[in-house]
């Protein structure tokens, strides 16, 4: 089954180039020029995985991504310019998994994809704890590997690629401390640079999505200055 990719730029000169790469290594392809656009159509249909132009018409990518957030999931990689690097965190922040500056390499572009395709997908259960199947038990918190699905107290809690890679990381080894380093390399592995800052914001997003629908939630805790650890069950 071919994974969609979205792609959502302005510039129609990328739009055509990418698309015949993709759809050449065997992807489906669905493009847009502006975001209120591809918001539309990804609201309606939504694909595997979005590649997401910052500078866009109508709706920029960063409002398209927060807008994309409330209703999904979807991986989704920020196509940015050299100068934006206050961008690429920002969107880092706001619950995209990946950036690429322009101009990319369209094979870069390529392997970014597959990549989080497999992060995306894979139970990647490495020891962590997790049964067969990819199910990992801790209490209240069950996390599917294989479904990316994420539960507390049998209630669904919609995380990103990147969310649910840290919440695994963290509830692996109750009570132990995870530095933020360590919790970077779990969830972006030496593929892209990025600061403690993004983690901190992944780390309070997170615990927003579990308290609106437990107000008392704690099991995640900060240790100021070293890292953040998961409440032993």
């Amino acid at each position: 089954m071919k994974h969609t990719i979205a792609l959502v730029d302005d510039d129609r000169n990328i739009l055509t180039s990418v698309s015949m790469t993709l759809e050449a290594e065997g992807f489906q392809v669905r493009t847009f020029t502006d975001g209120e656009s591809a918001l539309q159509g990804l609201t309606t249909k939504p694909a595997d995985l979005a590649v997401l132009d910052i500078k866009m018409p109508r709706m920029d990518g960063m409002e398209l991504l927060q807008r994309l957030r409330q209703r999904s999931s979807m991986p989704v990689i920020f196509l940015t310019s050299k100068d934006e690097e206050v961008d690429q965190l920002m969107g880092l922040r706001l619950g995209a998994d990946d950036y690429i500056t322009k101009p990319f390499s369209q094979r870069l572009l390529i392997e970014r994809i597959r990549a989080l395709l497999r992060r995306n997908e894979s139970s990647r259960a490495e020891g962590s704890g997790a049964a067969p199947g990819g199910v990992m038990t801790r209490g209240d918190l069950t996390l599917d590997e294989t479904k990316h699905q994420c539960t507390w107290k049998g209630h669904d809690i919609q995380l990103t690629v990147t969310e649910f890679l840290l919440v695994k990381a963290l509830a692996a080894r109750p009570g132990m401390v995870k530095s933020r380093d360590q919790l970077i390399d779990a969830a972006y592995g030496e593929n892209i640079y990025v600061d403690d800052r993004t983690i901190d914001s992944h780390i309070k997003r997170v615990r927003k999505k579990f308290r609106a629908g437990e107000d008392s939630f704690d099991h995640i805790e900060t240790l100021y200055g070293i890292g953040y650890r998961y409440k032993e069950v």
